[in-house]
């Protein structure tokens, strides 16, 4: 018997898993904080015996050097993954023994496309295939993006990524479980597909790279990749020195005054509360992340690399949950941070501030002839499925580089649910410009009798 556990790494949009037998188990891809992998393996009473990375990853710091490093486990990279520390280079081909009372062992094969180097990990029990751990090659209803590493390559990867989707299908059951590590949000996966689970048979029948020639593949794959994310700079780098370990103590704890001392020196200030709750009241200056939504992707896009990071939230234990999203980018240690409202947070004889949300409807009634500035912050793949007419287009990521190209007057700024609209009306906001967040679904636009153009 075997077992193969999930750990959802949602804010990022990927999954972690844990994998063995009665007495002992492998790691794949673990997340930065490998507590809760320990976690896992203690509530199924089994070792941690193998720890594997499927790739050096892009899009998060990866905790496998440190899991191996607590747990004693063998740490198994890709050969051809160029990193600075020992340790198990692992070759097509190559198999690890998981349990050996199960019969469970891990066979590796060459799957290069997301990286050059990547690597799936078919999980045998008693030599048949049961899962395969396919990281960013094979996902749910497509692959992962081949444009990471070097422009350059692009091409040749995403050839690659169409080989290497063939090769598992060739070479293993339909009924294999397909377990990617991306494709549940991530922009590492070059679309996103409906549905949690699949096996090799479902693929077969409607992934792209497997149902289409590859030329039409690498045309139409290429054509839809979007924008990538500022931090992913950072992280293969991060991982391939070989990441420290993560201290998620709570922060320094700052007061009104050291809270304004560092807004004026220049620092970020994250107010990490729900948007309603943003948009009645904050401390000037400081830019909203919400804690639930996008927390890591977006606040580590934004952020000037390096640049001192104070949050507020409503609680500790909201600090605390985005003290673990964040140090999975890179964003190790806040400067400081603070807990429980705006007025705690303001100094003596200041105030919070505020600025109203709508919807569309309510923009409906100003647009065109109340001379307002609409301001679209999606990503240009979306803009490209449908705007509102004559609105200014720059996206989220951007804007806090390109506030001096927002037109002047009122800006009613939206985004496809209210989320991002949020982080560029606190950018706005910040900037002492007049704006209105339009909080709602782009869906509704159309509907409330804005007229929405295609290019």
């Amino acid at each position: 018997m075997f077992f193969v556990d999930t750990i959802e790494v949602a804010g990022l949009g990927n999954r972690s898993y844990l994998a063995g037998g009665e007495r002992t188990a492998v790691a794949v891809d673990p997340p930065r904080d490998i507590d809760q992998v320990i976690a896992a393996a203690a509530r199924r009473g089994v070792r941690i015996a193998q720890v594997v990375e499927t790739h050096v990853h892009n899009d998060y710091v990866t905790g496998g050097l440190e899991l191996a490093r607590v747990t004693g486990a063998a740490y198994l990279v890709p050969a051809g993954a160029r990193v600075s520390f020992d340790r198990v280079p692992v070759h097509d081909g190559d198999r690890a023994q998981i349990d050996g009372d199960a019969g469970l062992t891990l066979r590796a094969l060459a799957t290069p496309g997301h990286t050059p180097h990547h690597t799936s990990y078919v999980l045998e029990e008693n030599g048949v295939a049961v899962a395969v751990f396919t990281g960013g090659s094979l996902l749910i209803g497509t692959v992962g993006r081949p444009d990471l590493v070097e422009p350059r390559l692009t091409e040749r990867l995403a050839r690659a990524q169409h080989a290497s989707a063939h090769r598992l299908a060739a070479e293993l059951p339909d009924e294999t479980a397909v377990l990617p590590t991306h494709g549940f949000g991530s922009f590492c996966s070059s679309s996103q597909a409906e549905g949690s689970a699949t096996t090799i048979g479902k693929e077969k029948a409607s992934n792209d790279a497997l149902t289409r020639d590859v030329d039409t593949f690498v045309a139409d794959l290429l054509a839809g990749l979007d924008d990538v994310p500022a931090y992913y700079a950072h992280m293969g780098p991060a991982n391939a020195a070989g990441p420290a370990a993560v201290d998620l103590t709570p922060p320094a704890v700052a007061d009104a005054e050291e809270i304004a001392a560092r807004l004026a020196a220049g620092e970020w200030v994250v107010d990490l509360r729900n948007r309603v709750a943003f948009a009645a009241g904050h401390v000037s200056g400081s830019f909203n992340f919400e804690a639930e939504g996008q927390l890591a992707t977006y606040l580590a896009w934004l952020i000037p690399w390096g640049k001192p990071v104070t949050l507020l939230a409503e609680s500790p234990g909201q600090l605390a949950a985005a003290q673990r999203e964040l140090v999975r980018v890179g964003i190790d240690r806040p400067a400081a941070a603070a807990t429980g409202e705006p007025a705690d947070w303001v100094r003596d004889g200041d105030k919070p501030v505020s600025f109203p949300r709508a919807t569309f409807a309510d923009l409906a009634d100003r647009h065109p002839a109340g001379g307002v500035v609409v301001l679209d912050v999606r990503r240009a793949s979306e803009r490209g499925g449908g705007y509102i007419e004559d609105s200014v287009h720059i996206p989220v990521h951007t804007l806090h580089r390109r506030l001096d190209e927002v037109p002047e007057g009122e800006v009613w700024v939206h985004c496809a649910g209210g989320m991002r609209a949020a982080i560029a009306a606190s950018l706005l906001d910040a900037a002492g410009r007049d704006v209105v967040a339009v909080d709602d679904s782009f869906d509704a636009a159309e509907k409330a009798g804005l007229t929405v153009r295609n290019p």
